[in-house]
């Protein structure tokens, strides 16, 4: 992909993932992504933000459930990748994002999603573990996915959930993944869009304050994700039917929604993603302090 390192920016939904954080991921030497845009208007303006702060390769990552067809074809024309999640592999999509010339991922849970990803073109697969923050896919612990993966298919293999760490970046570089993908340190970037209340809450929380659930499913259904258990004990304490609002715009009790810093409201009982690497999660950092911490053995 022309990055100097093999570290990649998960794409923060809600969107906490800014243009600035993915262009500071790929100032840095990453590369940086551009989650779920709905249009094709809107994957021009926020790639157009990035590529105002960066000359580096940027990504657009889609998510199944949402994807927008005149989204994915616009994507793969402006950005060097394209990538998948929470899906079966689909090989029109991958057709629609590679005719504009970018290269085409899809992030997989199981090593039978990992070979249908490859069947339909993908130049690579993200694995996710279970220990991953937001809505995983998978059942079986990174190591074992990676491990199945990387023997089982030809291209490129990229590790997901629970990286927060330079040694459990490297680790996993010498168990044969390609690069490794972070997402909850990236939360509590500078760049990031992150309410502060949310920030707060993964750097006092350890690993073994998330829980993977379902609750928060309205309008997403049967969707496991992890969470901070205490971002599910507080919905389920609140007894009105919307637990805060961005803009006009009401986020419903158990919605799927990130509080990014707009939003007021409970934001203590939305849904705060973190995976198990939120130990490391310890301040507020710009993005390329993270890049540095986690490339320091690699």
């Amino acid at each position: 992909m022309g990055c100097r390192l093999p570290l990649q920016l998960a794409s923060l939904g809600g969107p906490v993932g800014t243009p600035a954080l993915a262009a500071a991921v790929s100032e840095a030497g990453g590369l940086g992504m551009i989650p779920n845009p709905s249009s094709a208007a809107a994957v021009e303006q926020l790639v157009e933000a990035a590529r105002a702060l960066t000359a580096q390769p940027i990504g657009v990552g889609f998510l199944i459930p949402f994807v927008v067809r005149e989204a994915v074809v616009a994507a793969g024309a402006v950005a060097e990748v394209v990538e998948f999640f929470y899906g079966d592999p689909d090989p029109d999509l991958v057709r629609a994002a590679a005719a504009g010339g970018a290269v085409v991922g899809w992030q997989v849970g199981s090593i039978a999603e990992a070979l249908a990803a490859e069947r339909a073109g993908c130049g690579y697969v993200v694995v996710q573990g279970i220990e991953a923050g937001g809505h995983v896919r998978g059942t079986q612990p990174l190591d074992e996915l990676l491990a199945q993966t990387t023997a089982g298919i030809g291209v490129p293999v990229v590790a997901a959930g629970g990286v927060g760490t330079a040694e459990r970046a490297a680790a996993l570089l010498a168990g044969g993944a390609a690069a490794i993908r972070v997402g909850t340190r990236f939360v509590a970037a500078e760049e990031a869009d992150a309410h502060q209340t949310y920030t707060a809450m993964l750097i006092a929380a350890s690993s073994g304050d998330t829980v993977l659930t379902e609750a928060f499913g309205v309008g997403w259904p049967n969707a496991p994700h992890r969470v901070l258990r205490s971002a599910v004990e507080a919905a389920e304490r609140f007894e009105q039917p919307v637990v805060a609002t961005l803009g006009d715009r009401e986020i419903a009790r158990f919605a799927p929604t990130t509080p990014i810093g707009e939003v007021r409201g409970e934001v203590a009982a939305m849904a705060l993603y973190a995976g198990h690497s939120v130990d490391a999660v310890t301040r507020i950092q710009p993005a390329a302090e993270i890049v540095a911490e986690l490339s320091q053995s690699f």
